[in-house]
């Protein structure tokens, strides 16, 4: 169930002096101007996968999870966003949402309407540049995935993800089944073995460190 949001209006929280915003590119400082800033919960699901809407979120704090379900509620993350980078531009064309998006912690975006991006782009033709890059590199990084999950076993999987993203922010071993494409449980095996095998430390809750290089193989 959606969480409901508090509109923060950029006007009233003063733009200029906003230190979140003040850390956008100019570009996209210029696109925050056109939106309206929201904050959102823990767990706020902002986009449904396969549900209508034209909406762009351009994230000032916190962080974002986009992700998929099968028809057994399985999920596999496609990808985890933070400050300065924004979702939903899949959606631009009309078509139905191609994944769901929700916060991973207490999050604040502004939301932006697909008329107030055309306007944006025709003030300054440039940004449709970098949002086909944006389209292009998130395309790359999905077959990447894919061409990962099919020839890769698990453990490929967790040690590309350990050697990768996961040794730079905290990740429940949940989490890490999500982008692997498996079980918690096995994960939850493998992170074991792999520290009792002196190959990992954990330094905190959901986050370890690589104390020597891990195997190939396990």
């Amino acid at each position: 169930m959606k969480n409901t949001p508090q509109l923060l209006g950029l006007d009233a929280l003063g733009a200029a002096a906003d230190p979140a915003l003040q850390s956008l590119t100019p570009m996209l400082r210029c696109l925050a101007e056109r939106g309206q800033a929201r904050s959102y919960r823990r767990g706020t699901l902002l986009i449904e996968e396969g549900g209508q809407g034209d909406s762009l979120y351009l994230i000032l704090s916190g962080r974002l999870r986009a992700y998929g379900c099968d028809s057994r509620g399985r999920e596999v993350t496609y990808g985890s966003y933070g400050p300065g980078e924004y979702v939903g531009e899949m959606s631009l064309d009309g078509g139905p949402r191609s994944a769901s998006v929700i916060t991973e912690e207490a999050s604040r975006c502004v939301m932006l309407t697909r008329a107030s991006i055309l306007d944006h782009i025709a003030a300054h033709p440039e940004f449709a540049l970098e949002l086909l890059a944006k389209v292009i590199r998130r395309a790359r990084a999905a077959t990447l995935s894919t061409k990962q999950l099919a020839l890769n076993d698990v453990y490929g999987r967790l040690k590309a993800l350990l050697e990768g993203e996961a040794g730079e922010q905290k990740m429940t071993h949940q989490a890490m089944a999500q982008r692997l494409g498996c079980s918690r449980e096995m994960v939850s095996k493998l992170m074991k073995d792999l520290e009792l095998g002196g190959y990992l430390e954990r330094a905190s809750a959901g986050r370890y460190l690589l104390q020597r290089p891990l195997p190939a193989r396990w």
